[in-house]
């Protein structure tokens, strides 16, 4: 009969599984959910339950792969996809979503600057690349982490004092979150609302950091650290609501100042900024990492010191410094960013599902239940869906502009389900021990 969890061992855990919390509560989340908030009111509360439950269930996937195979993430698909491309490929892809990542909390750190100081924004870019860089080159950028996501947390307070004052009930938001909705133009948003609370490369970082862990004080951790994270981002959702207008941080700033007083700007500007330098670490870090479990091997060396493992973050870390000297406007590529991020979601998640259904690398007690694995397989679907549906928006409204059809949804629903089946179909021939035509 498995031990039970002690009140010590299970704070502990809600501490370590406080860094995925943190590492999504960033300049990504402030303006995706504040956006959701000024544009649509309410109306994507259920994005947000629906990404805040989905993170729950792909990080204790992740997170149970190592405990049971004693593999991170990136290790068991190095093992079960060895001997073909896919792994580079997957390596690419969760790179690129740091790269863009990276691009977010540049601009995010910068804003944050901005709002107090007033900097120009070469200069401030600058520094924080310089700062990073330095940070990650002598391997100490850990030691920063608690100290900043301590500000993260008093600005998290912020909003959901902020949020309290809205004049929303508890039922309203209550009602909001289980009806489904998708008003014009809010698909961008929609995804980009998962994309910043699923963050791919932190279901590689949660992978890494369960080691030594019992399953249940895995999943305490993880429960409690990540419906914590979601909460904020609601609170955020709902602040943004008090928005007239545009969506910009200094329209935020300016609507938390009038329902809390000017310290609250002040409180905001240091929050964003301490949200996007720790993400802006997080994210060429995780890069590396990811690199590092994917695609090392006995002829190439990817230690912390090594060419590969610091051109990999240096490239992420020059392509958030090249974003920040643009003076492109910070609240589009944010959202773009979480939506780029949202993409790439479904195939990490299809890649998950076959590793944490693989006999030959789970243990009887860890390997997925059928419960879960149709719950892991909605979430596909709806990702997909959501990521087709922005797709052939964008090509119809480009090439046939004109009023939106009911039967699109229907289609493009169909199309999803059927990618869906075919990997659900995937799996059962895997647990039967079955061979699939072609592999």
């Amino acid at each position: 009969m498995p031990k039970s969890v002690t009140f010590k061992k299970g704070a502990a855990s809600v501490l370590i599984w406080s860094v995925i919390a943190a590492a999504f509560i960033g300049p990504g989340t402030v303006t995706t959910a504040a956006t959701a908030g000024a544009l649509f009111q309410l109306d994507l509360v259920w994005a947000l339950l629906f990404a805040t439950v989905s993170c729950i269930v792909l990080q204790e996937a992740a997170a149970r792969i190592t405990i049971g195979s004693g593999f991170t993430l990136g290790e068991a698909i190095s093992l079960r996809f060895g001997k073909n491309k896919i792994k580079v490929w997957l390596a690419l892809s969760v790179i690129f979503g740091c790269a863009a990542y990276e691009a977010g909390n540049m601009l995010g750190a910068v804003s944050g600057l901005k709002l107090i100081f007033n900097l120009p924004a070469v200069y401030s870019t600058t520094a924080i690349f310089l700062f990073c860089g330095i940070l990650l080159w002598y391997g100490t950028g850990r030691i920063l982490f608690h100290f900043l996501g301590i500000i993260v947390a008093l600005m998290g307070i912020l909003f959901i004092s902020a949020a309290s004052g809205i004049g929303y009930s508890f039922m309203d938001v209550l009602m909001a979150s289980f009806q489904p909705s998708f008003p014009q133009g809010s698909g961008l948003i929609t995804i980009g609302l998962i994309g910043t609370t699923i963050v791919p490369y932190n279901l590689f970082l949660g992978s890494s950091i369960s080691k030594n862990q019992s399953v249940r004080e895995m999943r305490i951790g993880i429960t409690i650290a990540v419906l914590i994270g979601g909460f904020i981002s609601l609170a955020i959702l709902v602040a943004g609501t008090a928005i007239s207008g545009v969506m910009s941080f200094d329209a935020l700033t300016e609507a938390l100042i009038a329902m809390k007083g000017k310290y609250a700007g002040t409180l905001f500007g240091l929050g964003l900024f301490a949200a996007g330098i720790t993400s802006a670490l997080t994210a060429p870090l995780a890069s590396a990492i990811t690199g590092k479990t994917l695609l090392s091997s006995p002829n190439r060396s990817w230690s912390e010191k090594s060419v590969a493992y610091r051109l990999t973050w240096g490239i992420v870390l020059a392509t958030g410094f090249l974003f920040g000297i643009s003076n492109l406007k910070p609240i589009p590529v944010i959202i773009l960013a979480q939506a780029i991020n949202g993409f790439l979601l479904p195939f990490v998640a299809v890649f998950l599902l076959l590793i944490v259904n693989d006999k030959k690398l789970m243990t009887p007690e860890t390997i997925n239940k059928p419960w879960l694995n149709v719950l892991t397989l909605l979430i596909v679907w709806v990702t997909i869906f959501l990521g087709l549906n922005n797709v052939v928006k964008a090509i119809i409204q480009t090439f046939y502009p004109g009023p939106e059809h009911s039967y699109y949804l229907i289609l493009i629903g169909l199309l999803a389900l059927s990618i869906t089946i075919w990997v659900g179909n995937k799996i059962m021939l895997q647990r039967k021990n079955i061979k699939n035509p072609g592999e």
